[in-house]
C-alpha cells in the first residue's frame, strides 16, 4: 500500500480488525486515504462494502492482496462493478487446481514470483526454502535466488507460465510453489498474490526489483523489466519454543548490524510465542544480504544468536 501511494494511488484499505496486528495498523492507516474494517467471514457485508466504496469515490480498481475464503467474495463484487482485471472464473479454476500436498517432506521446494501483465507472464524469480531438515522439514526461511542452473530454471518456468495461461490469468502477482522432484517439477499450489514472509523485500535486495511497486505499475499498463540477480537474499525467522515471553534483549544490536536489511520482533513481554511450523512464528525474521548462500545462512544463524529471549512454558 505504501509503494502504491508513493507512485500517486490513491488507496481505500479494507481489513478484517481481527486480521490487522497491532503494529501493522498504524502504518496501514497511514497510507490509506480510509482504512475501513469489515468482517471477511460476513460475505454480503463484505461485498456491501467494496461496492459501497467503489461508488462512493469513484474506484478504477480493486485488489484482493491476501488469501483465503475472502478472495471470491472481493473478486466477484469487483467484477460485478468492472474493477476487476480477472474474472471469477480465474480464482475458481486457481482453487479447483489446489490439491493436498502429496510429495515427499525431504523433496526440496522452490518458489516462483511472477507478475502477469495484459496476459503475459513474466517470471521475476525464485525462492529456495530453508527447512529444519529431517525428519520434519519444517520451514525457518527463505533464499532469493534459489541456487538453480539456468535449465532448470527454464523448466520450472515453462510449467507454471502454463498452469497460468491454463487458468486465463490476465493480471497481478502470482506465487507457485514448485516441488523439485527426480522426474521434474510439480506444481504444490498456485496463488494469485505477492509471496508472503518478505520474500518481496528479498527479490528488492538481491535484484534490485521493486515487485510491489511493479504491481501498481501493471495497473498503469507497465511491463516489468527484472534485473538478474547481484546478490543474496535471506529472511530467517527467530526459532522461538512456544510459550510466554518473559524478558528478550537483542533487537537494538540485530538491527545496526550492516548486513541487516529487515527485522520483526512483535513480541512484547507477556505475550505468547510460536513454535517453529507453526505459521505464527513466521512473525518475528531478520532479512540479511550476502555473496554467497552460505554467507547469508551464517549471518542468519548470527542474528539468531544475538536476540535472547527468556520464555517461560505454558502448560498444556
Amino acid at each position: 500500500m505504501r509503494k502504491g501511494a508513493e507512485q500517486g494511488f490513491r488507496i481505500w484499505s479494507v481489513w478484517d480488525p481481527s486480521q490487522l496486528e497491532a503494529d501493522f495498523a498504524p502504518r496501514v492507516e497511514e497510507v490509506s486515504e480510509e482504512l475501513l474494517f469489515t468482517d471477511f467471514s460476513d460475505e454480503t457485508g463484505l461485498r456491501e462494502t467494496i461496492a459501497r466504496t467503489a461508488r462512493r469515490h469513484d474506484i478504477d480498481a480493486v485488489l484482493h492482496c491476501g488469501h483465503g475464503s475472502s478472495v471470491l467474495p472481493v473478486v466477484r463484487e469487483a467484477w460485478r462493478l468492472g474493477l476487476s482485471p480477472n474474472p471469477p472464473a480465474v480464482y475458481e479454476r486457481l482453487q479447483s487446481c489446489e490439491e493436498e500436498d502429496r510429495t515427499p517432506a525431504e523433496a526440496p521446494r522452490a518458489s516462483v514470483e511472477t507478475l502477469t501483465v495484459d496476459g503475459t507472464h513474466h517470471v521475476v524469480g525464485m525462492t529456495a526454502q530453508r527447512t529444519t531438515g529431517p525428519p520434519y522439514f519444517l520451514v525457518t526461511g527463505h533464499l532469493h535466488p534459489a541456487p538453480l542452473t539456468d535449465d532448470e530454471q527454464k523448466i520450472i518456468s515453462a510449467v507454471v507460465e502454463e498452469r497460468l495461461t491454463a487458468i486465463g490469468y490476465r493480471f497481478g502477482p502470482a506465487h507457485t510453489q514448485v516441488a523439485l522432484l527426480p522426474y521434474g517439477p510439480r506444481i504444490v499450489s498456485c496463488r494469485p498474490h505477492l509471496g508472503a514472509d518478505r520474500i518481496p523485500l528479498l527479490v528488492e535486495i538481491a535484484r534490485g526489483f521493486d515487485l510491489e511497486a511493479a504491481v501498481f505499475a501493471g495497473l498503469r499498463g507497465e511491463r516489468p523489466v527484472v534485473p538478474r540477480a547481484s546478490q543474496y537474499a535471506e529472511v530467517g525467522f527467530f526459532l522461538l519454543p512456544e510459550g510466554r515471553l518473559e524478558t528478550y534483549t537483542g533487537t537494538e544490536d540485530i538491527a545496526v548490524t550492516p548486513w541487516v536489511r529487515g527485522a520483526r520482533f512483535p513480541y512484547t513481554a507477556g505475550d505468547l510465542t510460536a513454535s517453529v511450523g507453526d505459521p505464527r512464528a513466521r512473525r518475528a525474521y531478520v532479512v540479511v544480504e550476502g555473496g554467497t548462500p552460505e554467507a547469508t545462512r551464517e549471518r542468519v544463524a548470527k542474528a539468531r544468536q544475538d536476540l535472547v529471549a527468556d520464555i517461560r512454558p505454558t502448560a498444556r
